[in-house]
């Protein structure tokens, strides 16, 4: 037991330092600042140091986390993490989750292995799997709290947008004004789709990858009217006013919707819970009544079937109470 503990131990303490090693390797936020920084010498040192710190700084990022570049490669998830991090707003790399989610798994699993004091692998492996999706749910949750900050920005910046045309600014121009007017997320993006097109990206490129970046069905009906106008002409501004007042009735009425359906939200949270908790408690209650779902093969079936039937229940509860507007 000892021999495993230290074992254990040694395994937590290396992915622990592998995460912190990579997480500094992978600042991606930070690495165009740092080049900056290093490459911009005094003349006279320049050409001493610039050349051998740039290649420093290559070697590094090309070792950095290969490996874990190649796995999600494999598996066609880099493009995927990428997109996902972008419409999040963090400045992580796809390499860093990754090593963050083997972590997590084994900080969980080691964790429970020396806490519980009967070998249940399955219960072991539940929470390193909770562990390993921690990250990806950490980042989901900011990404799902950056769009819905950025939707309830969107109908201002129409209007002021539409309010700058009238005034003689050029669509452009007013791209880059929002930029000074309105708070992040939403003054960052208009700022980026600004940079691209001031850059010789076209306008339709420009707002096609808005439109990726931020995945919101108001932003769909926005590049889409932008678009259609700039082929078929029209007074744009009207259009914006328009879309604007439509998207914010829209956002109302969601927000209705959702305080309606928030008792049949929390009832299913609570029917899913329940067992969950019941199941805790006989763990420490009653433990040889547990036993039989972890180490009989009756039991195994019974316990995959109640898990099962449990999500099953709950996620046709969440889709009934799921109402799109």
């Amino acid at each position: 037991m000892t021999n495993f503990l230290l074992v254990a131990i040694l395994i937590w303490v290396g992915a622990i330092g592998i995460w912190w090693f990579v997480s500094r390797a992978f600042r991606s936020a930070d690495a165009g600042k740092i080049k900056a920084r290093i490459l911009e010498k005094p003349k006279d040192e320049r050409k001493a140091k610039s050349p051998a710190s740039a290649q420093l700084i290559a070697t590094e990022d090309k070792h950095a986390g290969r490996l874990a570049l190649q796995i999600l490669r494999r598996f066609q998830l880099l493009k995927r993490l990428e997109l996902l991090l972008e419409q999040a707003g963090l400045k992580w790399t796809p390499a860093r989750l990754l090593h963050g989610c083997i972590a997590g798994f084994l900080a969980c699993f080691l964790l429970t292995k020396m806490l519980v004091p009967y070998p249940y692998l399955l219960l072991q492996l539940g929470a390193g799997l909770f562990g390993g999706l921690c990250p990806i749910l950490y980042v989901a949750r900011v990404r799902s709290k950056r769009l819905f900050k950025f939707e309830g920005q969107f109908p201002d910046s129409l209007e002021f947008m539409a309010r700058s045309m009238r005034a003689g600014h050029a669509f452009s121009v007013s791209l880059e004004m929002i930029h000074r007017e309105f708070q992040e997320p939403l003054s960052g993006e208009f700022r980026r789709a600004f940079d691209e097109h001031n850059l010789g990206m076209p306008i339709e490129h420009a707002l096609s990858k808005l439109s990726k970046r931020v995945p919101l069905l108001d932003v769909h009906f926005y590049v889409s009217a932008v678009l259609l106008q700039k082929r078929t002409g029209g007074n744009l501004a009207e259009i914006l006013d328009k879309l604007a007042y439509v998207i914010r009735e829209r956002f109302k009425l969601r927000g209705k919707i959702r305080a309606i359906s928030a008792h049949g939200r929390m009832t299913g949270l609570a029917l899913t819970l329940i067992p969950v908790g019941v199941a805790v408690l006989m763990f420490y209650a009653n433990p040889e009544y547990v036993k039989f779902f972890v180490e009989d093969e009756t039991g195994h079936y019974m316990m995959g079937g109640a898990i099962t039937l449990q999500l099953l229940g709950y996620l046709i509860m969440r889709k009934i109470v799921n109402i799109e507007v």
